[in-house]
């Protein structure tokens, strides 16, 4: 039976914007999977390890705050990466209460490595770079749009 509704009015699982964007996330970071294994990395260490390469020591508040995550997510991932030996976090010593992060000289050495990860995933994406870019810029619209953050 065809539903004559008018378009985002419908209830069919296939119809729903939440429902696609769940599952292309979902399908983005397997995809990541098996690039991110020849590096040693999950997909959030990779997002961190993107934004410590970024911005250089960077305060962990405000790290989480780029990444849309709260210390309670963020703290063991860093915890893990730096038993990996790719970031240290230190307490400034001019306000102890602001913890640092940044890479070490091994997470400063993965970069190069990681260099290639773009352009697999955009291959493997089937994407051309202006859909690229088109799309990222509607997911970021969407994004202030519903008023989250994300870098």
């Amino acid at each position: 039976m065809a539903d004559n509704r008018p378009p985002g009015t419908s209830l069919t699982l296939d119809d729903q914007l939440c429902f696609a964007l769940y599952s292309a996330s979902r399908a983005v970071t397997a995809a990541y999977r098996p690039v991110l294994a020849e590096l040693e990395l999950t997909y959030p260490q990779y997002l961190v390890m993107l934004a410590v390469w970024e911005r250089g020591p960077v305060p962990m508040k405000e790290l989480g705050s780029m990444l849309g995550l709260d210390y309670g997510t963020l703290s063991p991932l860093l915890k893990r990466l730096e038993t990996a030996g790719l970031l240290r976090r230190e307490r400034r010593p001019d306000d102890e209460r602001l913890v640092m992060v940044e890479a070490t000289e091994q997470g400063r050495a993965l970069k190069e490595r990681a260099e290639g990860v773009p352009g697999s995933m955009g291959r493997i994406y089937g994407l051309t770079a202006g859909e690229t870019v088109q799309l990222r810029d509607q997911l970021r619209t969407l994004i202030e749009r519903l008023g989250t953050p994300a870098g």
